[in-house]
């Protein structure tokens, strides 16, 4: 049966109601990121459970660059370590860019917000994409690249050129970005992926599944549907 059956937001409700207990996911947050607790909190989930700790890089910065990737994963042993005495079942990095770019290891069993994605897009036997994001163009270049070295042919991609201030991007912008992908490609993509844990995605996502009639996936949802999988062994 294919995971989206009825739309992403609909399959991850359906995972939710099926839990037959509490599901807790621990969330390493870049320290500027206020979307991912946004989004989060208004899923409605009853059974999967979010705990937060900030991740504050050496540098202190908020743009994306090698210096901020490298520090969100150096920060992680210790924003991990505060969270210790939670019974987790699935820790992830909030952090979509941090997966397919360089930097130190990770602790164990720590997922990225892009492994979480490829773990979605696998779920639901996905393997042609459109990809739009928020990033400088080469960030998207190299996503796209890292979704092909794992299986996922990105058949075109859209991108704002931003280094920073995701949570600024308003739902038109979004909506208009995607316009700006060809429609005969959206056509023959199997889900348009919506990367990056930074933008509010969340208010266009039903409209735009209901515009292209296909899965729409945001970074967001792909941690919130690994959270939701656990229980199954899924992640664990």
């Amino acid at each position: 049966m294919q995971p989206f059956p009825d739309g992403t937001l609909a399959t991850l409700a359906a995972l939710d109601a099926a839990a037959d207990r509490t599901v807790r996911a621990g969330l390493l947050l870049p320290w500027a990121n206020v979307a991912v607790e946004t989004e989060l909190s208004r899923l409605g989930l009853r059974h999967t459970v979010f705990h937060h700790a900030r991740l504050v890089p050496p540098s202190r910065t908020t743009a994306i660059d090698a210096s901020f990737w490298h520090g969100l994963r150096e920060a992680s042993a210790q924003a991990l370590d505060s969270l210790s005495h939670v019974p987790l079942d699935a820790v992830m990095l909030a952090c979509t860019s941090a997966g397919f770019t360089n930097g130190p290891p990770l602790p164990g069993g720590v997922f990225t917000a892009f492994e979480a994605l490829l773990r979605a897009l696998t779920e639901a036997a996905v393997a042609r994409v459109v990809l739009v994001t928020p990033y400088l163009a080469s960030v998207t270049e190299a996503e796209a690249t890292a979704f092909a070295e794992a299986g996922v042919e990105v058949l075109a991609h859209a991108s704002l050129g931003l280094a920073d201030g995701y949570p600024a991007v308003p739902p038109d912008q979004i909506l208009a970005l995607v316009g700006q992908l060809p429609q005969e490609v959206v056509g023959a993509a199997e889900a348009v992926v919506l990367s990056c844990t930074g933008w509010h995605t969340l208010p266009v996502i039903a409209e735009l599944e209901h515009r292209f009639g296909k899965p729409v996936l945001s970074s967001n949802l792909a941690m919130a549907l690994l959270a939701t999988r656990t229980r199954a062994g899924v992640g664990s």
